[in-house]
């Protein structure tokens, strides 16, 4: 199972980014979990300057704008 974290305030960027994880997901067939964090103490603590930020598994694998769906499938499937 994946742990995913999606990190940023909240805005129609991040909402867009987990909606394109969890399409992603379905399509593979990839168990997960995904959770928002909006604290910018938190955000911090990986390192993250610019959002939507996507964590997978404790590794930070994107930060700032939408992802392409090309590195999501990337992501969820190593």
């Amino acid at each position: 199972m994946k742990n995913i974290k999606i990190l940023g305030p909240g805005c129609k960027r991040c909402q867009a980014t987990e909606d394109m994880i969890r399409a992603e997901a379905g399509k593979l067939g990839v168990d997960m979990t995904i959770e928002k964090v909006t604290d910018y103490a938190a955000m911090a603590q990986f390192g993250v300057m610019s959002t939507p930020a996507v964590v997978i598994d404790g590794k930070v694998v994107h930060a700032g704008g939408l992802p392409k769906q090309e590195d999501i499938g990337k992501w969820l499937g190593a």
